[in-house]
């Protein structure tokens, strides 16, 4: 067997899961769920009535870099979302994925180079595949601590240069999982400058960057950085987005990464032996998800509404306030992050995911300590029902 595999952590939910085993919640309350970021929204319309009068594309073997037709929408989404100066090119700087936990595990295996004593820098808390990523590819994953006084952002000036010149690979996630924190325009060119430099790969997790407050201030994005640098090769950079989040799709399992047409090339080639081409009907459906945002305005409507609901009911008693963008919470408790999720499971029935479970301890302590994640997922009645039992929860102890 693989000797990597015995460097994995169990993952978040594994530890969930033991932390409730011992716990009896109140039968009489139904369970709530805020501990997984799966949209429960209503899926757009229009899904169904494709994959019907798609079917038969379920007989045909499809191609690893996916239709035309679904690059190019791809293309044309990117350009207008993030202003870009043009078009990435469908040919060489899109490609279609099996949603973004897939790629941004598979898009370490073929990037780093386990010859040279590789690092891949990552924020902490996190999104557990970047670490798993990293140690299957044989890489030593290296964590930047996403505190409070620091906007829940890695302080990358802080990062000593030693680091940066083993580094192959710095994942970033913005808005971020589970803060979310939107890393601004100039620290994303600062990041590009720092990559030329010391030559590594940025992987972009923006699955959540459409999820936001403003309308009129959607979260910038790394290709977003590229242009205005004017550097429409996107040197060195790669994002990925899916439609999990944006169109409420998770099963779907589509998504995309763009960028660096030397780096797709090269991924693309990976991904021919990897076997995770996207079925014809699904690429289909994506392609009307990518050109339609009428569903993903409703989509925010409803989150926007769930913030304001929830946020009044628990501000009073929770150390808590809006993300920058994203569907999380992420409060501070008085009492450890473990202690607060089982005795909230136990007295009101509702699921939080502490936030040492998605964090890794380091010389400051772990920064996702005396934190819980709330995935505001579940409908507006029920998000607001669980802040009401949080809170009571709370008020009782």
């Amino acid at each position: 067997m693989n000797p990597e595999l015995d460097r994995l952590h169990p993952y978040p939910f594994e530890k969930l899961h033991k932390l409730k085993a011992q716990v009896v919640p109140p039968a009489g309350l139904p369970h709530i769920a805020l501990s997984i970021g799966e949209p429960k929204h209503d899926i757009p319309d229009f899904v169904q009535p494709i994959l019907t009068q798609q079917m038969a594309g379920f007989s045909n073997y499809p191609v690893t870099i996916g239709m035309v037709e679904l690059r190019q929408t791809i293309s044309d989404w990117l350009r207008t979302r993030f202003q870009l100066n043009a078009a990435p090119d469908p040919a060489s700087q899109v490609i279609p994925v099996n949603g973004t936990r897939e790629a941004l595990f598979a898009f370490a295996q073929a990037v780093i180079d386990r010859t040279r004593n590789p690092l891949v820098v990552m924020p902490n808390p996190f999104y557990q595949i970047y670490e798993g990523a990293a140690m299957l590819a044989g890489a030593e994953p290296h964590y930047l601590d996403c505190l409070e006084q620091n906007r829940f952002l890695p302080d990358f000036d802080s990062v000593p240069e030693a680091v940066w010149q083993r580094c192959q690979l710095l994942y970033i996630c913005s808005p971020g999982n589970p803060t979310g924190a939107v890393i601004g325009m100039d620290t994303l060119k600062r990041l590009i400058a720092l990559a030329d430099k010391y030559d590594f790969v940025i992987a972009s997790d923006e699955c959540y960057s459409e999820i936001y407050f403003d309308e009129q201030q959607p979260p910038p994005g790394l290709l977003q950085a590229c242009a205005e640098l004017g550097r429409d090769d996107y040197a060195r950079c790669v994002v990925f987005h899916s439609l999990s989040k944006r169109s409420n799709l998770p099963g779907l399992r589509s998504g995309f990464a763009a960028g660096d047409g030397q780096i797709l090339k090269r991924f693309l080639h990976y991904r021919t032996y990897h076997g995770c081409a996207m079925p014809l009907p699904l690429q289909q459906v994506s392609i009307a998800a990518w050109q339609d945002e009428d569903h993903v305005r409703d989509n925010r409507r409803l989150y926007q509404e769930k913030f304001a609901r929830v946020l009044e009911i628990l501000k009073p008693v929770l150390d808590v306030d809006y993300p920058d963008a994203g569907f999380y919470l992420w409060p501070r408790t008085e009492q450890s992050d473990t202690d607060f999720a089982r005795d909230l499971f136990a007295a009101q029935n509702v699921t939080v995911l502490p936030g040492s479970f998605l964090s890794r301890d380091s010389v400051a302590g772990n920064p996702g300590a005396q934190r819980v994640r709330m995935a505001l997922v579940a409908s507006v009645e029920e998000c607001v029902e669980a802040a009401k039992r949080i809170r009571n929860f709370i008020q009782n102890q």
